[in-house]
This record gives C-alpha cells, sequence and structure tokens, in this order.
C-alpha cells in the first residue's frame, strides 16, 4: 500500500485532470499542489513531463523475521501489484532480516524472481541480509550492500527443545494417537529416535541443496564454489562483494538510481506496504510493535519453523 507521504512526493511535477485525478493516475486526495492543465493540451514540455511522472520506482520493505514480521503472504501481494502495474517502472527491496523460515523465504524469493523477469528489481541490504533474507535477494537482477552490512549465513538450521525431563519432573504425561510411525517427529515431549534424526537430516540436507543452486544462479558461482562458502558464516559487506555474494556497496538511494537508470524512471520513489491490520489502527504504532514483537516472538519459538534459514 502506497503511504500517502511518498506518494505525495513522486506526485509533484504532475497535473492534475479535469477528472479529479492526478495525471499519473493517482487519487485525487493525494496532495498535488501543481495547476491544472488548461483545456486544449499542454506544450510538449508538459506532455514530456507527464509520461515520465507516470513512471514510477516502488521500494518494498523487508524488516524483521522472515515468516515472523514478514509474512509472505503480505510479501506477495506487494510483489505481484508491483509486478502488474504497468506505471511501476522498476522495485527496489530495502532489506534488514536476519532471515527466519525456509519455507517462507522460499516462497518470497520465486515472487521476487518472477516480478525480476517482468521489471528490474535491485535488492538494497542495509543492516542484515543473511540467510533466507540473503536468498530473497538472490531474486533481484544485483544486490545493493551497505558498507557496514553483514551478509551470508547461507545454511539450514533446525532446533527444537524436547522438555522430556522438565514434563516429567512436573507429573505431565503425554498421550499420541497416530497414524504413521513419523507422524510426531520432531515432538518436544520425547527425544528423537535414531531413524528421525536421519530423516531430519536428510530434509535439511535437501533444503540446503536447493539454498546452494538459488545461489548458484542467481550470483553466476559453480556450485562447489557457493558450498564452500556456505558454511553459515557472515560477511561484511566489502568482503562479500570480494567473493561475488553482491555486486557493488552503496544505500538505498544507490539503489534507487541503479534502477532508474536501467528503468528510465526518475528517481523519485514511492513505498509499497502492507495494508494496516485493525490493531494498528485502533492502538497506533507504538501498542502495535510491542504487540507484534511478541507475537513474532512466540509464532518464531513456537509455531514457526523447525527449518530455518
Amino acid at each position: 500500500m502506497m503511504s500517502g507521504r511518498s506518494v505525495a512526493a513522486s506526485c509533484r511535477g504532475v497535473f492534475c485532470t479535469r477528472l479529479g485525478t492526478h495525471e499519473c493516475g493517482l487519487p485525487a486526495d493525494i496532495g498535488c499542489n501543481r495547476p491544472r492543465q488548461r483545456k486544449g493540451g499542454g506544450s510538449k514540455l508538459s506532455i514530456a513531463l507527464m509520461n515520465k511522472m507516470q513512471k514510477r520506482i516502488a521500494v518494498i520493505e523487508i524488516f524483521g523475521a522472515i515468516g515472523g514480521a514478514v509474512k509472505s503472504p503480505e510479501m506477495d501481494r506487494l510483489l505481484n501489484t508491483a509486478r502488474d502495474d504497468h506505471r511501476i517502472k522498476a522495485v527496489v527491496l530495502d532489506v534488514d532480516s536476519p532471515g527466519g523460515g525456509s519455507s517462507a523465504s522460499d516462497y518470497i524469493y520465486r515472487s521476487v524472481k518472477r516480478l525480476a523477469e517482468r521489471k528490474p528489481v535491485i535488492a538494497a541490504i542495509r543492516g542484515t541480509g543473511a540467510s533466507g533474507s540473503y536468498m530473497i535477494a538472490c531474486g533481484a537482477q544485483r544486490i545493493v550492500a551497505s558498507p557496514g552490512a553483514i551478509i551470508g549465513s547461507i545454511g539450514v538450521i533446525s532446533v527444537r527443545p524436547v522438555l522430556e525431563d522438565l514434563m516429567e519432573r512436573a507429573g505431565i504425561k503425554v498421550n499420541v494417537n497416530k497414524t504413521g510411525a513419523y507422524k510426531d517427529m520432531g515432538a518436544l515431549w520425547r527425544e528423537a529416535t535414531p531413524e528421525e534424526q536421519e530423516k531430519m537430516q536428510s530434509l535439511i540436507d535437501d533444503i540446503f541443496g536447493d539454498f546452494v543452486t538459488i545461489v548458484s544462479e542467481a550470483r553466476g558461482l559453480e556450485e562447489s564454489a557457493v558450498r564452500d562458502l556456505a558454511t553459515g558464516e557472515v560477511y561484511l559487506a566489502e568482503r562479500a562483494r570480494e567473493l561475488g555474494l553482491v555486486d557493488e556497496l552503496g544505500d538505498l538511494h544507490r539503489a534507487i538510481d541503479i534502477a532508474a537508470e536501467l528503468s528510465g524512471a526518475p528517481p523519485v520513489p514511492v513505498y509499497l506496504r502492507p495494508k494496516r491490520t485493525l490493531r494498528q489502527m485502533l492502538f497506533g504504532s507504538a501498542a502495535e510493535s510491542l504487540v507484534q514483537a511478541v507475537a513474532d516472538q512466540v509464532e518464531q519459538r513456537i509455531f514457526q519453523s523447525r527449518f530455518r534459514l
């Protein structure tokens, strides 16, 4: 969803029409201080200006844990909006995320890749572009990283607490009825069997193999070279550039300039964001941030990922 402030900034210099909308198609309630175009048409310069301002660069923010604050259904809708809107000529992904659930990361990556097949997409890593968020960045044609950014952590991890001893001390017992030998694999109330450990490791290896292939194809690196880098460690942006994980060092403004060069749109962005929730509208951003932080932690630690990037 476009923020009123950002969209208004991008609309300066665009003449309003007699139909009550901006020439660029934005709603009339978005501020535009330019005079209305007179009947009979304007000068060639005015028409050229209007045509140019109809081209937009969209910025989509990826902040926080993937599967928590960054939800794949919301991101998919935003990316599809950018893909289908003919006025949006390029997209910049503003990334600051430690990663998250493997399934959600993969889904968002594929949405980014579909978008990049139609329009220029630039990933700008401002703070952390690690694990799942780096996978998402690999869907873009170029990756720009701030000099102080942390890049990498290519790998997969599965973590689960075992509460068997704690439950025994508390006198809690669990009865399980199931249809298959592995239906409760990963349960918190008992240790995993050797067969379950083997199957879990096989699944992790498969997810990791997909991750390596994505990085290899996106960055033009041999899979063996990616595996050498995929120790789970992170790299400072300059080292990541030397290793071929990013294209250049720069900030969000540099990424927007690249998007403008590739698309011919002016370097004035509009921001696409998810619609505000009822909780946000009722309690405001401060309360929402506190509630969301707690919800994200619960979601990530309990419900989300046995498999994390």
